[in-house]
This record gives C-alpha cells, sequence and structure tokens, in this order.
C-alpha cells in the first residue's frame, strides 16, 4: 500500500541517545545511526515501502528518566526545537509529537499548548511514569496533580501517546534471573498495560470525555483481556469499586485508539479490530527498533480488506491528528 503514515518512529538528540544503547547494544552502531539520521536513511526506507509521512517522536525513557525537573523542562524544549527544524525540512513527511516534562504537570501543559500552537505539531508521546525529584521515584499520571494537565490537552484537541518504559529498578522483582522478559518481550507492555488502566479507572474520562490516548503495540495486551477485566467472576456479582463511572471496556472504546508498531501479526489486529472497531486502529512501525520492510510487507499483505486497510494504513491517522495531507 502506498500512502502509509507511521507515527510511533523515533529520533534521538545528543542527550537522549544513550538511553537506547541498551535496547540494541550489539547493533548499535546502525541504531544509533537509524536514531539521529531523520532525513536520509530513514526518507529511503520510508520511500521504498511505501510510507508517506511519519509522526516523529523522541526515544525513550528521554525527558521521562530525569530527576531533575528544570533539566527534564531544558530538554524537552531542545527536543521539541530539533523536531520542529526536522518537520521544517519537510513539512510533506514529518510531523511531530511533543516530548513532555511531566515532572511538572503545568510546564507539561505549557510545551504541549507551545509545541502545538506554535510549532505545528499534533499532539504528545510521553514514555511512561515520570522520575521526579529521584531516581528511585515513579509517579503515574492518574494523579490529582495531572487533572489540569488532561484537561489542557483535551482542549488542545490532540491525542496523547502513552508510550512504554521499563519499571525502576526496585519494581523489577519479578523478573530476577528473567531479565529476557524486559523491555518489549514483555515488560514494556505490562508497565503501559497498568499505567492506561490506570487513567481509566480514576475516572480522568468521566472529567474529560473528549480526551484520546493512543497505545502502541496494538493495545499492549489490553484488548485480549477486555472481558475479563469486565467480566471478572459475573456469578459474585462483586462490582468493580474504582471512581470512573463505566466500564473499562466503555473508556477503551471510546477515549483510545491503537498502532500496530511493533506488533506484526495479523490475529492480534483483527482481535483489535474486533473489540475497538477498525476506526481506532492505525498502522506504526516503531523505528528504529523496527524494520521498515517488515511492518511494511506484512500490513500490506495482511487478509483484511482493502477498505480496512486503507483506513488503518492512512484514514484513521489523518481524521485522528487532523493532517493536511
Amino acid at each position: 500500500m502506498q500512502g502509509k503514515i507511521a507515527l510511533e518512529e523515533h529520533f534521538a538528540i545528543p542527550p537522549t541517545l544513550g538511553d537506547s544503547k541498551v535496547f540494541g547494544g550489539n547493533v548499535w552502531q546502525e541504531l544509533e545511526h537509524r536514531l539521529i539520521d531523520v532525513q536520509d536513511t530513514r526518507l529511503r526506507e520510508m520511500d521504498k515501502h511505501g510510507v508517506e509521512l511519519m509522526i516523529l517522536s523522541l526515544n525513550a525513557p528521554a525527558i521521562q528518566a530525569i530527576p531533575d525537573t528544570k533539566e527534564a523542562i531544558a530538554i524537552a524544549r531542545q527536543a521539541n526545537d530539533a523536531l520542529a527544524e526536522h518537520m521544517r525540512k519537510r513539512p510533506t513527511r514529518f510531523a511531530g509529537f511533543a516530548a513532555l516534562p511531566m515532572q511538572d504537570p503545568e510546564a507539561a501543559a505549557a510545551e504541549l499548548t507551545r509545541c502545538v500552537k506554535e510549532l505545528g505539531m499534533v499532539g504528545a508521546l510521553v514514555n511512561g511514569f515520570s522520575q521526579i525529584g529521584s531516581p528511585d521515584n515513579a509517579t503515574y499520571y492518574d494523579a490529582p496533580q495531572y487533572r489540569p494537565f488532561w484537561k489542557t490537552c483535551e482542549a488542545l484537541g490532540v491525542p496523547f501517546y502513552l508510550h512504554p518504559r521499563n519499571p525502576l529498578p526496585v519494581g523489577t522483582k519479578i523478573y530476577e534471573g528473567h531479565n529476557w522478559m524486559l523491555g518489549p518481550n514483555w515488560a514494556f507492555a505490562a508497565e503501559t498495560a497498568v499505567h492506561a488502566l490506570r487513567l481509566i479507572g480514576s475516572g480522568l474520562f468521566d472529567e474529560c470525555p473528549k480526551l484520546q490516548v493512543v497505545l502502541g503495540h496494538l493495545g499492549e495486551g489490553i484488548p485480549a483481556l477486555l472481558w475479563r477485566i469486565d467480566g471478572r467472576n459475573g456469578w459474585m456479582q462483586e462490582p468493580h469499586r474504582y471512581p470512573a463511572k463505566q466500564s473499562v471496556g466503555h473508556y477503551f472504546r471510546n477515549n483510545f485508539h491503537l498502532t500496530t508498531s511493533g506488533n506484526f501479526h495479523t490475529p492480534s489486529m483483527i482481535g483489535a479490530m474486533t473489540e475497538i472497531g477498525v476506526d481506532r486502529v492505525m498502522f506504526s512501525i516503531d523505528w528504529p527498533f523496527e524494520d521498515t520492510c517488515q511492518a511494511s510487507q506484512w500490513f500490506d499483505k495482511a487478509e483484511i480488506s482493502e477498505a480496512d486497510r486503507k483506513k488503518i494504513g492512512r484514514d484513521n491517522a489523518i481524521k485522528l491528528f487532523k493532517l493536511k495531507i
């Protein structure tokens, strides 16, 4: 398929580049090049495989792993200015997600506003929880102090992409002796799914009903478990106890969108389409950690209708992010 739009596609700036080495140390020379490069290798791969536009975002965990709030604010601004320059060079090929210093909700709201209104970005991508004041602190965004930020995001009318990161070392005992489960194998999905469910259960989407959140990797496992989450042991007649007014499935189908990033598996995609509707699923690659050729060849041949392929590959992203292409 020609004209695909991909939207979990990463770049790095010098202060954040080293964060990605752990995810590709054996191919670091090539991975480093692909993270820093935007206007050369990336474009050639896009042209070769029918990707018209990428929505770029900073690598992980980057800003979220900077405990010093002032430094996080400064690096986020540096990254966003660098991204805006890439967008200016090729506005028909690159759009952008803002990196945000969630260590300070007020500063994050201000930076998102600047990125959307002044730099022309189409949303935000944030790498999970933020470390605030201490490397051992993990702060999640269902906390009350983030409500004004979420209301700003809703008012701006732009989506928030909740991207994975590993749990902190103090939270990895469950993986002890099995470090292979960290990162994209398992821990990324587990960590991000819990964060998404925290947002849902907190009542956030009752207060911000128009807010839209994007999850990668076909929903971090949540679509396969929606029935169980809401159904529980129905014969016990034990209701969920959380502030949210509706079922988890209600919010997931009305406030969330999913991408295919790094999960090039047709049954999983069809399952996601069945659970939340084809209009809420979008193509993505997860460049440079995944291969554009593999992602594109899989998607272009996946056993879905051509109408659904066009929606997932292009039309849904145009509508959600109000892209003018």
